[in-house]
């Protein structure tokens, strides 16, 4: 396990440990931070269309273009 990996072992260990509330209170922290907020959102839209084919980027532009 390489350094980072450990860290973020001992982060994820320390939030799991916490009180449900105090859970919360972290999470209200990473949501309240622009950036962050963005990131998660990006890596839920992965996670949830990680099954999907994939199709080149051209074929979406027509199908998006063609919705509008």
């Amino acid at each position: 396990m390489s350094p980072s990996q450990a860290t973020v072992e001992v982060f994820w260990t320390a939030f799991k440990a916490l009180p449900k509330t105090a859970q919360e209170g972290v999470l209200a922290r990473l949501m309240g931070d622009r950036g962050v907020r963005e990131d998660l959102v990006d890596i839920a839209l992965i996670e949830k269309r990680r099954s999907e084919k994939a199709r080149p980027f051209a074929a979406y532009l027509v199908q998006h273009h063609a919705q509008k």
